[in-house]
């Protein structure tokens, strides 16, 4: 069932150009892109399937088979991040097909979210770094044209400073990927897995930094996520809410994937380097949103904040340390964009996403206080919500490894999210309105509320019912660790294709 590879990434190319050939038709567009949303949301759960039933699917790109060509490479824990990317991506589309003004569409708007999905999907699936490379610029492209789409002077400032540091994100793994293939005459993920050990172990750390440093600036992973908070406040909240869910994450994935796969010769060097970063993203991050006031800010310092457990995970190299950061991964995301949903919800409802100008908003729109503090508690991980089950396996996972200092650190930095998320209740939701008079929009459109409704849902059953996702990552992070599986995979696509073609593949 190779073919399942290669639907999350035909539907959302299709869409994209189908999309921008009829943006000025609003009503069509509307219903193709949650059409296509649905389509793409069920092609990624027939994948993670098709995984979980059968192990690593692989898919050779014409007849050349790995090392020579292409192949697009899917595991459990790339699966799994693509259905979770997607579900996101599909509620973001139904809120903005309310949210989003008719300007922003007609100039293209669903067309840039389905190819940044495309980006996102094909970093997931791809079996190579060149290719890695490719589909990063594919999302970069695509987010920078979605965070100016408004010209506004404030989406632009955001973009310039979000567009430069991704591009000198780009020249790092540039530069890096080709300084690797001067040293190992291959690019393929599973060739590299074996050829890197052989190659001087000094040359091989200097290349880890490079790449280290370009995913880390994509990640935001600290001292390089400085461009993320002055970014992700400016563009409309259906923007900020998919940046939120989908950006930072490949990023993530990606250090997952090197720091597993290609670079484990020297951990106390490679990933003790990763988890002093950890630590101190995690501090930084949540220390920049006590002093916010305004709510999407907040919110963007935490992803910084939350990035550093993910991060955390991989820098112990155990597995269930890696298991913890794929459960956390899969958790940030639903409950990140979902609170920058809400958050626009509440910028409509108090017409200012600034703390100081909010207030009340409990009084008349309870249900709305209820729903924010589900993703808010989750987030600071209270039980039993899914945030909880997270931080208590990064926690065990850093005692296990006797990391204490930075096992320390995450518990604090859980405290004082927590002071955050509840400096956001009080201030937007529990004290008295500002100014006396009728609070904004009366009425919110049903395409506004049931997409963070249902990814409130889907939050309280990561929690209660646990058991089946801590089960995916524990065989995810089992999976990612066994590097023979891998290279088994892939380079057993080469004995299959022979069969096919009678030994004549080149």
């Amino acid at each position: 069932m190779g073919w399942t590879l290669f639907l999350p990434l035909l539907i959302p190319l299709s869409t994209g150009i189908v999309l921008f050939g009829l943006r000025r038709r609003r009503r069509l567009v509307h219903t193709l892109a949650i059409t296509a949303s649905t389509l793409l949301l069920a092609s990624a759960a027939l994948l993670l399937f098709v995984v979980q039933r059968d192990g690593i699917q692989v898919v050779a790109l014409g007849t050349w088979p790995a090392p020579y060509g292409i192949v697009l490479v899917a595991d459990l824990l790339s699966a799994s991040l693509l259905l979770v990317c997607v579900l996101v991506s599909w509620a973001t589309v139904i809120y903005a097909t309310t949210w989003i003004d008719p300007g922003r569409e007609r100039a293209g708007f669903y067309s840039l979210v389905f190819i940044l999905l495309l980006g996102v999907n094909g970093a997931f699936l791809t079996g190579d770094l060149f290719n890695l490379y490719v589909w990063f610029e594919v999302t970069l492209m695509a987010s920078f044209v979605l965070l100016v789409l408004g010209v506004e002077r404030g989406e632009v400032e955001g973009g310039i400073k979000y567009v430069s540091l991704n591009l000198i994100a780009s020249a790092f793994f540039l530069s890096a990927t080709g300084i690797l293939y001067g040293l190992a005459g291959t690019l393929n993920l599973a060739d590299l897995s074996q050829v890197l050990p052989s190659i001087d172990s000094h040359l091989v750390n200097l290349v880890a930094v490079l790449f280290g440093i370009a995913f880390g600036i994509k990640a935001g992973l600290f001292p390089l996520f400085f461009w993320l908070p002055a970014s992700y406040h400016t563009p409309p909240v259906p923007v900020s809410a998919l940046f939120a869910g989908l950006l930072t994450k490949v990023g993530v994935y990606a250090l997952i994937r090197v720091f597993t796969l290609l670079f484990r010769q020297d951990p106390d060097w490679t990933h003790g380097i990763l988890l002093a970063c950890s630590a101190l993203t995690m501090l930084t991050g949540v220390l920049g949103a006590l002093v916010q006031q305004d709510i999407r800010r907040i919110l963007s310092f935490h992803i910084v904040s939350q990035i550093g457990y993910m991060v955390f995970g991989l820098a112990l190299l155990t597995p269930l340390g890696l298991a913890s950061s794929v459960f956390y991964l899969i958790h940030h995301i639903v409950v990140k964009t979902n609170l920058f949903l809400i958050g626009g919800l509440v910028e409509r409802v108090g017409r200012s996403s600034s703390l100081d100008r909010l207030g009340g908003i409990f009084r008349a729109r309870a249900w709305l206080g209820i729903v924010f503090l589900i993703p808010a508690f989750s987030l600071a991980g209270i039980p039993p919500l899914s945030g909880f089950i997270a931080k208590l396996l990064v926690v065990r996972a850093g005692l296990d490894a006797g990391a204490y200092l930075a096992t320390a650190v995450a518990v604090a930095v859980g405290l004082l999210t927590l002071m955050s998320m509840l400096k956001i209740w009080n201030e937007a939701f529990w004290k008295d309105p500002p100014t006396s008079g009728v609070l904004g929009d009366p009425n919110i459109p049903i395409r506004l509320v049931v997409p963070v409704l249902v990814l409130a849902a889907v939050t309280l059953l990561l929690g209660l019912l646990a058991e089946p996702l801590l089960d995916l990552s524990t065989q995810a992070a089992e999976q990612v660790l066994d590097a023979d599986a891998y290279r088994a995979a892939v380079f057993g696509l080469h004995s299959s294709l022979e069969n096919l073609t009678g030994g004549g593949v080149p």
